[in-house]
């Protein structure tokens, strides 16, 4: 799941932590252990006693399931009680924890995951979503089949330089007003997610969370442009020549697009504002002038700075942009508190998952972990490219990536030398399937929810997979046989 910086930026404590130090998690592995003596081994510790029983990820899935199906069998009531059931999973996982562990453990497990995941995860988004909101594009080619194909291609380069949440915040809005018109419009919005709000993140740190974080473990910063690029064009080209023909098609029988008019951009102040976020991501991995505690969780004061930064930019956006350039965005603060509501269930919920994943070989997915070697007990690129890709559609990629990164050896020079093609795999597998699912990255569920605001009429959670798996699956297969096989 990437909800998530660069932005993509999610800048979790998972970036914080030396590769040999193991994935850290939202509640003690002690507390887990005393847990698996509580509730016995189904619920409690998994291997070791370091990491929750597989039941622990009940909550996680079925805050999934309701994403999924509630929509689907009770539009209505998840429009009105969206935040209800998502609470209701929240409770699901923290009271079973005040009861077995005390108040305080619950208490600390919540206050953990908005603390050190979701304050800065939701303050990134919304200097985003604002600043994006206030850049007007109008006129210009889009609205035709070619010009339509322009823009992505043009949203997939610029992903791996303003990352993918915040090109798409800039691009959705005029993709979406120039087609306007058109009766068909998901397959706008599916191309878009996959193309320039996931596999176009492929080309720097800058462009995903999990590239973010290998440059934070050592990796070259030019490593991901070097090695993955020619893997992001395999999938991207493709994509792009197969969204010309799919738009070509219904643009037969839609009506004619918007007259083209001259390229007209307002609200350049927040093109500004976009590139001192950039550059706050940036200093925060290489600023860290140590630590505060807050309430019994210690957080870098660099990630405190850069929340305060990020409401600052927030609040000069709203100041000098006039009101005019957001009208002509439709801009709406819904789809910002839907995924705000969501995804702080996620980041509650999501914890118990990510510490089984992160207890490794000793843990309750061991025998998942285990398949990332042959018979003969080497690396298999094609089972890491897999592996991390499947979780990292439904997980949060960047944790998901620094797991795979571990689980290889932890080794920088190694996985840059002899062992590259293992790295290329976990990094590009983190990226490309994070467009699988509405919640394998930060603006997928974010551009999903601007583009039915605006009137487009979106699949839900298991049609839009069928869409992505349609559209992205047999790429990955090309991927894994000309590169990891």
């Amino acid at each position: 799941m990437q909800p998530m910086p660069p932005t993509g930026y999610l800048l979790p404590i998972w970036a914080r932590r030396a590769a040999g130090a193991g994935v850290g998690v939202l509640m003690p592995g002690a507390a887990w252990a005393a847990a698996g003596a509580a509730a016995g081994a189904g619920a409690g510790a998994g291997a070791g006693g370091s990491a929750p029983g597989l039941l622990w990820g009940i909550p996680f899935v079925g805050m999934l399931l309701s994403i999924a199906l509630v929509p689907l069998l009770a539009p209505h009531f998840w429009h009105r009680r969206m935040a209800w059931v998502a609470g209701g999973w929240t409770l699901a996982l923290l009271l079973p924890q005040a009861v077995l562990f005390g108040p305080a453990v619950a208490g600390h497990t919540a206050w953990h995951a908005m603390l050190l995941e979701y304050l800065p995860f939701t303050a990134l988004l919304l200097v985003l979503f604002t600043a994006g909101g206030g850049i007007l594009l109008r006129g210009g080619p889009w609205g035709t089949p070619a010009g339509n194909t322009l823009l992505l291609a043009i949203g997939a380069v610029l992903a791996g330089v303003m990352g993918t949440t915040g090109v798409s915040m800039v691009l959705i809005h005029p993709l979406l007003r120039a087609n306007q018109r058109r009766r068909h419009k998901v397959h706008l919005v599916v191309f878009f997610i996959l193309l320039v709000s996931n596999v176009g993140g492929a080309t720097t740190p800058l462009g995903d969370p999990p590239l973010y974080i290998g440059f934070l473990q050592g990796i070259p910063f030019f490593w991901p442009l070097q090695y993955l690029s020619l893997k992001t064009m395999t999938v991207a080209v493709p994509l792009l020549a197969l969204f010309w023909l799919v738009d070509r098609h219904f643009a037969k029988t839609d009506a004619e697009p918007v007259p083209r008019q001259k390229l007209q951009l307002d609200g350049r102040v927040n093109i500004l504002l976009l590139a001192l976020v950039v550059t706050g991501v940036l200093v925060q991995g290489m600023w860290q002038p140590g630590a505060v505690v807050l309430f019994g969780t210690a957080i870098g004061v660099e990630r405190l700075v850069a929340m305060g930064f990020f409401l600052v930019l927030v609040g000069v956006s709203l100041k000098l942009t006039p009101r005019a350039v957001r009208e002509g965005n439709l801009f709406t603060w819904a789809p910002m508190v839907e995924v705000a509501v969501l995804f702080l269930a996620i980041f509650i919920t999501i914890a118990p998952v990510l510490q089984m994943l992160g207890a490794g070989r000793e843990g309750p997915m061991a025998g998942l972990l285990a398949l990332t070697s042959d018979a003969a007990g080497h690396p298999s690129p094609a089972a890491y490219f897999w592996l991390t890709g499947i979780l990292s559609a439904f997980l949060d990629n960047a944790p998901t990536w620094l797991v795979f990164f571990q689980t290889a050896g932890g080794d920088v020079a190694r996985l840059t030398g002899e062992d590259a093609r293992v790295l290329q795999a976990i990094s590009a597998g983190a990226v490309f399937f994070g467009a699988l699912t509405y919640i394998g990255n930060a603006p997928n569920l974010m551009v999903r929810s601007i583009a039915a605001h605006r009137g487009v009429r979106m699949p839900g959670f298991f049609g839009y997979m069928l869409w992505s798996s349609v559209l992205l699956v047999p790429m990955l297969v090309l991927v894994t046989l000309v590169y990891f096989r």
